[in-house]
């Protein structure tokens, strides 16, 4: 079984260590190390590539909001799970929409974390239901940008309310009965046409657009 390789960010040792204790009880994740801040977080990702960075948002030197695009940029494999006590409607979404796939508050429990961990590890986008809510009434509000005057595809909605749904290729590929490069296609082209950056800015454009609803299951 391949261990999920995990980096703890965070400024107080405490909540660290704490994080480490909690994760070690796990034979399916590592945890690769633990950083106090953005810049020393960078260093270690550029040597080690972890799996997950948890990562806090207010720290010093460099908080994790500035961190977020240089990790994608270094190690655009690694996916980041901000863990922090800020649950801001702009910073939740400023964390989205940076590139950070998952979102959870540090109350939450350990199944929660978990989870996040293990979902954000294999691509899918995890938010605690606090959290959705707060990006819901975020999104919600009126936008002025006009993203694409070349409409989806019906095949291209059928792929984005799949996205929204947090599938990944191979699981939209067996929902649409199609193969995964086909898959691989339509996101190409979803991005491209609504000049998204990634899966989870077009699952937060699908809800947004009333294109998918965010649901429990």
């Amino acid at each position: 079984m391949n261990k999920i390789r995990v980096l703890i960010t965070d400024d107080q040792t405490v909540v660290r260590e704490g994080l480490a204790a909690i994760l070690a009880n796990y034979p399916d994740i590592e945890v690769i190390g633990q950083a106090s801040d953005g810049i020393q977080a960078m260093e270690i990702i550029k040597q080690s590539k972890p799996d997950v960075v948890l990562l806090d948002l207010v720290m010093p030197n460099q908080d994790g909001l500035a961190t977020i695009p240089k990790i994608k940029e270094t190690a655009p494999n690694t996916r980041i799970l901000v863990v922090t006590g800020y649950a801001e409607n702009d910073m939740v979404y400023q964390a989205i929409k940076a590139g950070a796939l998952g979102y959870i508050l540090k109350d939450a429990t350990r199944d929660q974390l978990l989870q996040a961990i293990r979902d954000v590890a294999q691509g899918r986008a995890s938010l605690q239901p606090s959290i959705a809510v707060k990006l819901i009434q975020e999104i919600n509000h009126p936008s002025e940008s006009h993203y694409t005057e070349d409409p989806l595809t019906r095949r291209e909605l059928d792929t984005i309310r799949l996205i929204a749904r947090g599938l990944s290729n191979q699981e939209i590929a067996a929902e649409l009965v199609v193969n995964e490069r086909t898959i691989a296609k339509y996101v190409s082209s979803i991005l491209d046409k609504l000049h998204l950056a990634n899966r989870t800015q077009a699952a937060l454009y699908a809800l947004r657009e009333g294109i998918s609803e965010l649901t429990n299951d």
